[in-house]
């Protein structure tokens, strides 16, 4: 699922939470760059409450998102409405 400022991309897996995954290569920036990339990708999926999707009634996923430059300078507000967006239109596979 292609978004603003990022790509996420999900499976389902057999656990009983959501796991993420972030690839930020070096194209996307130095290692200071990319390590603040994931940081706040992490945190975004921390505040989604991943060990709670299954007692929701969606199926746990893997998730992997790759960052875009635009993720730097966004207001963490607009990542995380951008994050829900995605997960929201990747629930048609989540539901059991």
């Amino acid at each position: 699922m292609a978004t603003p400022y990022m790509t996420v991309l999900a499976l389902p897996n057999a656990l009983d939470c959501d796991r993420l995954g972030v690839i930020a290569s070096r194209r996307y920036g130095g290692a200071v760059a990319r390590n603040r990339a994931k940081r706040r990708i992490r945190e975004v999926f921390r505040r989604q409450e991943p060990a709670l999707s299954a007692s929701r009634g969606f199926r746990p996923l893997d998730v992997v998102v790759i960052p875009r430059r635009e993720l730097a300078t966004a207001p963490f507000a607009t990542l995380e409405a951008d994050f829900q967006g995605a997960l929201g239109r990747l629930d048609r596979a989540r539901r059991r």
